[in-house]
């Protein structure tokens, strides 16, 4: 690498992985002084394909709303929230650049099925969009 000062070559002094990525530490051969590089993996952008055929992109808030409505007031720690999320993400990033809204709630519907009866209910009632009791009934039968 370039040095940002003078323009002569680098060389790495340290260097420090963590979650976010790369961390050096780098010296200028001619000019002797010192900077920080970070490097961080680049993420591939996946797109959501909704029922109605538009296309947007994931958001990592969106999944989070909907677990934590569907977890709310149950014993349910944010760790085990973010598990489920970073789960699904692996998961989605192995599928491609585009992926059914409907696969990403079977998703969720099902790391929720497994982690409490309540919260898969209520996220399944929102998702599948229930119109009376019945819908309800068929639901508890499966759990």
């Amino acid at each position: 690498m370039k040095c940002v000062f003078c323009t002569f070559n680098t060389k790495v002094t340290d260097k420090r992985e963590s979650p976010e990525g790369t961390r050096r530490r780098r010296e200028c051969l001619k000019c002797k002084k010192r900077f920080t590089t970070y490097e961080k993996p680049e993420k591939k952008e996946i797109m959501i394909v909704k029922k109605d055929g538009r296309r947007e992109k994931y958001s990592r808030d969106k999944v989070r709303n909907g677990l934590m409505r569907a977890c709310e007031k149950r014993p349910i720690s944010i760790d085990k929230i973010d598990k489920i999320i970073n789960e699904i993400e692996e998961k989605l990033a192995s599928r491609g650049k585009e992926v059914k809204s409907e696969r990403i709630g079977k998703m969720m519907m099902n790391r929720l099925k497994r982690l409490d009866k309540i919260a898969y209910v209520r996220f399944a009632s929102v998702y599948k969009d229930f119109k009376d009791i019945k819908d309800f009934k068929e639901v508890i039968k499966e759990v």
